[in-house]
């Protein structure tokens, strides 16, 4: 019976020192409304670890001691959010921590700024971003003095989260090691000085991810990277009417969200390509990642910090932004696959035409892709570069068929057009050889099917 009284109290002791877990604050459109009249200000910090993933704890505990869970030597993310009209929790919150915490063993803390976000009046929002950053500076201090180091710090901040980070990173003179904007809000800061939003100098190392740049979002590059996936606007999957209500509003500004996110869910490879422009991107002229030596073409996500130094070197030596472009699908994952058919053109008959073509795999299935360059001219004595995206991996190509068409209305049927090569290279996994094909020939509107082979290590 003893034993029995012993146990109960053991429990009953270990139930009353088991301290709630910290939830996100809650807010409504009524809190919106209030704030017109009586605005409030408040930062709550979460801590999250593998330890605790489901339930926050305090960063700081009430006598002011830093939380036994918050590990020193190890990376320490910070997630921090927008504007908040109707007060709701951000959705993205939990699956981005799980997906960060399973990624990598660290310490993240999320920025509940909600009362400060939650405001009818954005501009009232957008000046309370400098305030917020002003009290993260005040803890991030305590945590130097308990040992941490700023170079291990991760802001990822969405949309005003995104300036906020730039506004910290400005205090310690960007001696923050990474800061990942997603969509930094363009309203009231795009057009601005540096010094009055996120910039490149705000941290060791600066990306970011535009989806909305004619709405929601900030067109301008403002990193060391930018990524512009489907052009920096109009999102695949979004709606595109008013009529759909808010997701009309949010859904491309939220893109940026989901698309690093899934760099960390899935395995896909969101191979980006440097260049002026979309429309250069989307014509072939900007497939060469031979800058980024073995590394080939950046990837968007988390793990793009690997192609930094490169992007450091680029900006510092040269002054020179890298802004690079992709296309991804309109649901989750949002994978694409790139390949590039690379053909020297000799004929300068041909020079008025364009080619099409199709992958036919060892199945025996035939994979159209979407062609970029389709209207591209084909001029005498160039290597031709033809961009293709496709919607799922195509592996174990065993032929490609090819069709050539004159762009003019002078046809020649009969007219035949010798090749002396093609080289098709997979840009999402340049791992894999490239296949050749050589010496053929083309008819005009005439599709013909050949066989593939990797190519002679001369033609790499």
């Amino acid at each position: 019976m003893r034993v029995y009284i012993f146990l109960c109290l053991m429990c009953w002791a270990r139930a009353e020192t088991k301290r709630p877990c910290l939830e996100f604050t809650q807010l409504s459109v009524k809190d919106s409304f209030t704030d017109l009249f009586s605005p409030r200000m408040e930062i709550v910090l979460m801590l999250y670890t593998r330890n605790n993933l489901n339930c926050a704890e305090p960063l700081f505990e009430q006598d002011n001691s830093l939380n036994v869970l918050f590990n020193i030597k190890k990376k320490t993310a910070w997630l921090i959010h927008g504007y908040r009209p109707t007060g709701s929790t951000p959705s993205w919150i939990q699956n981005l921590l799980r997906l960060l915490l399973n990624e990598e063993d660290m310490n993240i803390i999320v920025v509940d700024w909600n009362r400060g976000a939650t405001t009818l009046i954005y501009n009232r929002a957008v000046k309370n971003t400098r305030k917020v950053a002003i009290i993260l500076s005040g803890y991030i201090r305590k945590l130097l003095k308990h040992g941490a180091s700023l170079d291990t710090f991760h802001f990822i901040g969405v949309s005003l989260g995104a300036h906020i980070s730039g506004f910290v990173g400005k205090i310690f003179q960007g001696q923050l090691g990474r800061i990942t904007g997603l969509d930094p809000a363009g309203p009231k800061f795009s057009g601005k000085p540096s010094y009055d939003r996120l910039d490149y100098t705000d941290a060791e190392f600066v990306d970011v991810i535009h989806s909305d740049i004619n709405g929601l979002g900030i067109k301008e590059p403002l990193g060391h990277i930018d990524f512009y996936p489907n052009g920096g606007k109009n999102q695949p999957g979004c709606p595109k009417s008013v009529f759909s209500g808010i997701e009309f509003f949010k859904c491309d500004h939220q893109r940026a969200v989901y698309l690093f996110i899934a760099s960390l869910e899935t395995h896909c490879n969101f191979i980006s390509f440097p260049c002026p422009s979309y429309n250069d991107y989307k014509t072939g002229l900007c497939v060469d990642c031979d800058d980024f030596k073995k590394l080939s073409c950046p990837r968007l996500g988390y793990n793009v910090d690997l192609w930094k130094d490169i992007f450091k070197e680029r900006m510092e030596r040269r002054s020179l932004r890298t802004t690079v472009f992709l296309d991804t699908t309109g649901t989750n994952p949002f994978c694409t696959y790139y390949f590039v058919l690379n053909i020297p053109v000799l004929d300068q008959t041909m020079k008025d035409g364009y080619i099409t073509f199709k992958l036919v795999n060892e199945l025996g299935i035939i994979v159209e892709p979407r062609i970029y360059a389709e209207s591209g001219s084909l001029y005498k004595d160039q290597e031709v570069n033809i961009l293709a995206q496709f919607y799922n991996d195509v592996a174990n190509i065993s032929s490609i068929s090819l069709m050539y068409f004159r762009s003019s209305n002078l046809q020649c049927p009969t007219c035949e057009y010798r090749i002396q090569r093609l080289m098709l290279k997979s840009l999402t996994y340049p791992e894999r050889p490239p296949l050749c094909r050589y010496n053929f020939v083309l008819k005009e509107s005439e599709e013909v099917f050949l066989n593939l082979s990797i190519c002679t290590s001369k033609e790499i």
